[in-house]
């Protein structure tokens, strides 16, 4: 087998991308990049394949343990470490997207940039945004691991952050590593707690989020904030 050196200059992924962009590659291909080098009769396109064969998405790959997939033959730690900066990459960059904007005038850019923050993290994570007063944000903490309950999410943390960043707006968010985003009844109560107790300071919450798989809601859609 050829290696891709070997190939058309047409059909190499970089040349691909850069005479055709980045949308004219598969998923293979687009790893391809990132892998660089194959094994021995195997191309890195190859190898490509049987990672998107072997765990049915980029999503799957991308979220691999360390050690799972570094027993992928053409795989090691440092291709692990590559992808894993391609990853947190587009996070940063999703990031950007939303401090350039006002969060409460750009909810589908908040609700992409919690989802690839939230949505594959294995336990429930409770976090904030804490927002200027041209509710630009200011940073994205997670605060609260666990079950989100009156036991597990402390009002008085959430306040102390907020007044920390000197915080005018802040929009709450946690996720749902079942990926069903209804709210619960605890949900419910924990948002009003924190609602109340940020009020006293002066601090609205604009909106609170459940990110799901695939799925966002929102308090303030559904009327209850």
């Amino acid at each position: 087998m050829l290696p891709i050196r070997e190939w058309p200059k047409e059909e190499r992924p970089r040349e691909k991308l850069l005479n055709r962009g980045s949308k004219a590659l598969s998923d293979a291909e687009l790893l391809a990049i990132f892998l660089r080098t194959g094994t021995r009769g195997r191309s890195a396109i190859d190898v490509g394949r049987e990672l998107v064969q072997e765990y049915g998405s980029l999503r799957g790959i991308l979220n691999a343990p360390q050690a799972e997939l570094c027993r992928m033959k053409g795989l090691g730690p440092a291709k692990f470490a590559l992808l894993q900066a391609a990853l947190e990459i587009g996070r940063r960059y999703l990031g950007e997207e939303l401090n350039k904007d006002q969060a409460l005038t750009s909810p589908d850019a908040v609700k992409t940039y919690l989802t690839a923050c939230m949505r594959d993290l294995q336990q429930e994570v409770f976090a904030c945004l804490f927002l200027d007063n041209r509710h630009r944000v200011i940073v994205f903490e997670e605060l609260f691991y666990g079950t989100v309950d009156g036991s597990s999410v402390h009002p008085r943390e959430v306040v102390k952050r907020a007044l920390a960043h000197n915080a005018v707006a802040v929009i709450l968010a946690h996720n749902h590593p079942s990926g069903v985003a209804e709210p619960s009844q605890a949900d419910r109560s924990i948002t009003q707690r924190l609602a109340e107790a940020l009020r006293l300071v002066d601090i609205r919450v604009l909106d609170h989020f459940i990110v799901g798989d695939g799925v966002v809601t929102s308090f303030s859609e559904l009327g209850y904030l």
